[in-house]
């Protein structure tokens, strides 16, 4: 397969597994407002994965529903932190947070790359990511500096996900060759820089280093990862080919 193809399924991986995590919340939400604003959230993280998927399915003759539904889980290539299962709203709160930082500074670089497919694609997607980032901000800080049991479980949910943020910035030979990829290892001070102000403001302390957990753009993925595709996948492998 080609660097592009690679590249693009990366970044469509990543935002099709964080919608798919994200819709879980539907009908879940602590209250009806919060309830529409996570699902419009995973919808713009599904419209980005459809983009990204038609592209990389472009370059191999396969369908976006083709590489969403049947590869097997060794075949995906999005980071771990994706794929986590929820935990409590602090956890939601605390991913989002994280990935849509990392989100909004490489959509906001590619808008510049060369593909147009890719900066049109990051060009949209900016702007929607520049929402999440608001949204879980304002969360962060409402739970961080609100009640001690508020505060509690969203320091809880920083501790537990940091350790799967290295991951977002880690590079390689592919990125590094590939004139039209963003390189996220030049995204990490700024992305540091900005969720740690969040975490200050918010009165939680900040995460200290730990283990970081790998993996996940070589196809190595956490005990979640399958049982996340299993309901993901389960109608269309249950009727392939099936339209309406």
């Amino acid at each position: 397969m080609s660097d592009l193809f690679t590249y693009a399924l990366r970044l469509g991986d990543d935002a099709l597994i964080a919608a798919q995590r994200m819709a879980e919340w539907i009908a879940a939400a602590p209250q009806l407002e919060e309830d529409v604003a996570l699902g419009n959230i995973g919808l713009d993280q599904l419209g980005q994965a459809r983009s990204l998927l038609q592209y990389a399915g472009s370059m191999d003759g396969r369908t976006e529903d083709d590489l969403a539904y049947f590869r097997e889980e060794r075949e995906f290539l999005n980071v771990q932190l994706c794929e986590l299962p929820n935990g409590d709203f602090a956890h939601a709160m605390a991913r989002l947070l994280y990935f849509a930082s990392y989100q909004h500074l490489l959509y906001d670089e590619l808008r510049a790359s060369a593909d147009e497919t890719l900066s049109g694609v990051a060009g949209k997607a900016v702007k929607e990511v520049a929402y999440h980032v608001d949204h879980a901000t304002q969360w962060v800080l409402r739970l961080g500096d609100g009640t001690s049991e508020s505060h509690r479980r969203m320091q809880a949910a920083l501790d537990e996900l940091w350790p799967y943020t290295a991951e977002l910035f880690e590079s390689d030979d592919l990125v590094r060759r590939l004139p039209v990829a963003v390189d996220p290892a030049g995204l990490r001070d700024e992305w540091e820089r900005r969720v740690l102000a969040v975490i200050d403001e918010s009165t939680c302390s900040r995460p200290e280093a730990s283990y970081q957990h790998r993996g996940g753009r070589s196809g190595q993925h956490t005990e979640h990862m399958g049982f996340l595709l299993a309901e993901l996948q389960h109608v269309a492998r249950s009727h392939p080919g099936a339209t309406w």
